[in-house]
């Protein structure tokens, strides 16, 4: 076991959320003196995951995968699962935020977890920009306009959510609840749409792969389940947080896992897979075009939105949170470490929406999905090792999640240098 410095007292916070995410929640404040209960932690979670990923790439693990696309996001489901399990016991075992970060700093690895801090928050960046010109491209397709408009749109987007993390915990919690509960059920109609009319011969595509496109697929796009690991930075919101963050995982990485196994079958029995490889951002909106026409194309759109905003507000939640840990203990520059009123990291958020708005301007991010995959790849295998080498958790999940995430990285950098 890892040996741990005195825990930091949480953060001050607000006493409690609205009353409707207490109820959803079951959960007060305890004498962790944290405001997230059980449904607000596993809104920032889904929130997290089920974001640009599904929307904006899953014509690329089609391309991938062809007709073993379902059995992509299954392999990258269990990584996730081992990681997410061995994320918990490690964040239980130092009673501390901070992921990765803690975990390398209580081994005593001060240079590779500042750096690997500055990795997160550079890759975190670069996903809030992904979400948001994911946000903006399913608008702007229903809207027209110029070019320029998907940037704008998605630059709102990040503005207005910043807006909304500065005011604090409970109503970044309050508004991730709902977010998640209907993009859920609007995916959810899109898949029994698509369930119904199941038939396996729709899966195939133009010269299929094999089966190792589904290791294939599965890396490309792990960035898809890029974000539960944000739990571990939202530990010390939390209430009653050792036996929360233990339930939360699991639960909030199987929910993703089951809504892209879902989505990833029924999508292609609306829309024939070789549109869906080459209309690329807005693949699932042509899929909700072709169930309902316009009120499809609308609600689809609608769920997009809503799919990406959660996303954009659960990373700059939680990466903020993750720059405010790292600045206490004078790894980065000590104002990060300032709170507003609200208790709000307000620098951090500011900091990391405003590169995020830079990098949406820019636009054309499609080619960094990949990227960010191998590093999120390459920190949830390094995850899996320290839990696995400390003893912390389930020896066989860190081992598993070990192997499969640097397996994987190796097999997709491999493909990409076009060797297999």
């Amino acid at each position: 076991m890892v040996h741990h410095s005195a825990q930091r007292p949480a953060s001050a916070i607000p006493d409690k959320l609205p009353n409707f995410v207490s109820a959803l929640s079951g959960e007060g404040a305890s004498s962790s003196g944290g405001a997230l209960g059980l449904a607000g932690a596993w809104a920032m979670g889904v929130g997290g995951m089920i974001g640009g990923g599904i929307f904006s790439t899953l014509g690329v693990v089609i391309g991938a995968a062809g007709q073993w696309t379902w059995a992509s996001f299954l392999i990258g489901g269990l990584i996730a699962l081992a990681t997410g399990h061995c994320m918990a016991a490690l964040t239980v075992d130092g009673d501390r935020s901070g992921g990765i970060y803690r975990f390398l700093r209580l081994q005593g690895y001060d240079k590779s977890a500042h750096l690997s801090a500055l990795v997160l928050l550079l890759g975190y960046t670069l996903t809030i920009a992904v979400y948001a010109f994911t946000f903006g491209s399913y608008l702007a397709n229903v809207f027209g306009g110029p070019a320029w408009m998907p940037q704008a749109m998605g630059v709102a987007a990040i503005i207005v959510l910043a807006g909304i993390n500065l005011r604090g915990a409970s109503d970044a919690a309050g508004v991730e609840i709902a977010i998640v509960v209907g993009k859920l059920t609007i995916l959810a109609g899109l898949g029994i749409a698509g369930l119904v009319h199941f038939n396996a011969a729709r899966l195939a595509v133009e010269n299929p792969p094999g089966w190792f496109g589904a290791i294939i697929g599965a890396a490309s796009v792990f960035m898809a389940y890029e974000g539960f690991e944000l739990l571990s930075y939202d530990y010390d919101e939390m209430a009653d947080r050792k036996r929360l963050i233990r339930r939360v995982m699991p639960l909030t990485i199987g929910t993703a896992i089951f809504v892209y196994i879902a989505i990833a079958l029924a999508v292609p029995m609306l829309v024939d897979t070789s549109r869906l490889i080459s209309d690329g951002e807005v693949a699932l909106a042509e899929a909700g075009q072709a169930l309902l026409g316009t009120p499809g194309l609308l609600l689809i759109t609608a769920a997009a939105a809503m799919s990406t905003g959660s996303a954009i507000n659960a990373t700059l939640f939680s990466s903020a949170r993750l720059a405010r840990e790292v600045a206490s203990e004078k790894k980065l520059p000590a104002v990060f470490a300032h709170e507003n009123a609200q208790h709000s990291p307000y620098i951090g958020v500011l900091t990391l929406g405003s590169g995020a708005i830079v990098l949406t301007i820019l636009g054309g991010l499609a080619s960094l999905v990949t990227g960010a995959s191998i590093v999120f790849l390459l920190v949830f295998g390094t995850v899996n090792f320290l839990a696995w080498r400390e003893g912390v958790g389930n020896r066989f999940y860190a081992a598993f999640g070990t192997v499969g995430a640097f397996l994987s990285t190796i097999l997709l950098a491999l493909h990409l240098s076009k060797i297999v």
